[in-house]
């Protein structure tokens, strides 16, 4: 019968183990250590002061790989990565056996949330060097991700006053009830409770009504006030959350922008994270390609004064319908006539213009006076004849549509689902970041740039990985049995090993990361 193998935990080392023998050569944890190390912290704006007193300060440095490990490994808890440090082999030989308390970490992270936004731009500059990024075809587009926060403490305008006027009227039944009531011999000044809690959560309620009148909201949640209420498809309602916006690139899908906004909708945001990836990647690739969210006419002319070469998906609004024949869309500008042709050649003359106070724009109005016209009831049941608006934006919006009639423009529009959608999925299913576990905008996007640069880690990693797997020597047997496999670094000393820094050293080729001592092997 053979042996079985099992733990022998009264077994004692001949010689103290090294840490660099506990994890494979190809293990993230590596990856996430070069990457650190070969940063420049100062720069990225990632510092940690040790305090005069007390014990010595961990290094910002080991805190920022555990943090990035972290969110590599689905961990986004000051408290789980408290307990990593202790039970995870990865985070044990990260942290080199040291184990950081939660408030450490947790302070650490909240007081680099500019560097951890500045982190994620040298996720893409790396990539960049990388050649992982082709700058040839962009799509932006964004999703809601659920606030800390729940629906159940949220203050609804709507409710608050059906409440408020349910409670003035039972309080003022409880008011006549309390007069109507014979005085007693000895009297008590103190309210009924009923009467008193109801006057207390009336206070409240009218107090919260002002707060959503001084920020102008509808919803408003009192420990996060910069949560909007937005459709949310995990959670299959209408819940408090944040919208973020990426902007991911076609060679190898890497992120070159994000943004966590307040915004509902994507009208505003076509511009603003063009910008971004201007700013957080160097330069804007050669056409970004956008859904019918960001199908704007005001968007439209400011990315055509740019001279940015944008393909948004126009809505039906936007589209001649050949279903509907009446439709606006269908109608022809004549911009030397100022006249709008109706689908039968009929004329709409100018009429007045009108301001449309919920888009921020003027409405040119054309009206139709062919009293004659066959069609005419099929068109319009109005008495008068056959209105149309038209917005100020109408000849961008044309050239727009016309664009999209080239076949080599509809192929690229065709590309966008698959371009900007996985990235979505990824985040949300593999790396599990389905709500922000903090509050405030500013603490919401430093959040999501963390998300955003681990997505791009994980896209960096399989290029170190396969770097690695490539240069790493066979495995080598010494003489007592143990195999060593680690990476031989140029800077090592015969019979020495220690991880190989050649990768970002020549993606990051100003930031010279200092490597460990190595460790002499025995004889």
């Amino acid at each position: 019968m053979a042996l079985l193998i099992d733990a022998d935990y009264s077994q004692a080392f001949l010689l103290p183990p090294s840490l660099e023998d506990w994890i494979e050569p190809t293990h993230p944890a590596r990856f996430i250590r070069e990457f650190v190390e070969a940063l420049n912290l100062e720069e990225v704006e990632i510092v940690w002061a040790s305090g005069e007193k007390g014990r010595p300060a961990y290094s910002a440095q080991l805190l920022l790989k555990l943090w990035l490990y972290g969110y590599f490994e689905r961990i986004r808890s000051s408290r789980k990565l408290e307990r990593a440090c202790r039970d995870h082999i990865g985070f044990v030989w990260l942290a080199g056996m040291h184990r950081p308390d939660h408030n450490t970490l947790n302070n650490f992270f909240r007081s680099n949330k500019k560097g951890i936004r500045n982190l994620f731009k040298k996720t893409v500059r790396v990539a960049v060097e990388a050649d992982m990024v082709g700058f040839v075809l962009h799509a932006v587009d964004g999703t809601k991700i659920a606030a800390r926060v729940a629906n159940r403490g949220g203050w609804h305008k709507k409710k608050l006053l059906a409440l408020l006027e349910k409670l003035d009227s039972r309080i003022t039944e409880l008011e006549k009830q309390l007069e109507e009531t014979s005085v007693c011999d000895t009297p008590d000044d103190a309210l009924p409770k009923e009467l008193g809690e109801r006057q207390a959560l009336r206070k409240k309620v009218r107090s919260a009504l002002q707060r959503l009148q001084e920020t102008d909201k509808e919803h408003l949640h009192p420990s996060d006030e910069d949560a909007c209420v937005m459709p949310c498809k995990e959670q299959n309602r209408n819940a408090f959350a944040y919208n973020g916006q990426a902007v991911a690139d076609e060679t190898c899908g890497i992120l070159v922008a994000c943004e966590a906004t307040t915004d509902c909708n994507d009208e505003q945001q076509l511009n603003a994270m063009l910008d971004k990836v201007q700013e957080q990647a160097g330069q804007s690739a050669e056409r970004t390609l956008a859904d019918t969210g960001y199908a704007t006419g005001r968007q439209f002319e400011q990315a055509e004064k740019e001279e940015r070469d944008v393909v948004v998906a126009l809505p039906q609004s936007m589209r001649p319908n050949p279903q509907k024949p009446y439709a606006a869309s269908n109608f022809i500008y004549d911009a030397e006539r100022d006249i709008l042709i109706c689908p039968h050649d009929s004329e709409l003359r100018f009429q007045g213009t009108r301001y449309r106070k919920e888009r921020g724009y003027h409405l040119r109005r054309y009206h139709c006076t062919n009293t004659s016209c066959p069609h005419r009831a099929q068109c319009t049941k109005k008495k008068t004849g056959r209105t149309v608006d038209l917005n100020q934006y109408n000849a961008v919006i044309k050239r727009q549509r016309d664009k999209q009639t080239d076949p080599i423009v509809q192929a690229d529009l065709k590309k966008r689902g698959y371009l900007i959608e996985p990235v979505f999925a990824f985040i949300k299913q593999h790396l599990g970041f389905r709500r922000f576990t903090v509050c405030g905008l500013d603490n919401i996007q430093a959040q999501w740039a963390m998300v955003c640069a681990t997505y791009n880690l994980h896209k960096i990693f399989k290029l170190w990985k396969s770097e690695k797997i490539n240069t790493l020597p066979p495995y080598n047997t010494s003489e007592s049995g143990v195999f060593i496999a680690l990476t031989e670094s140029k800077e090592s000393q015969p019979g020495t090993f220690a991880p190989s820094w050649d990768f970002f050293r020549t993606l990051l080729p100003n930031q010279r990361p200092t490597a460990p001592r190595p460790r002499k092997l025995a004889a």
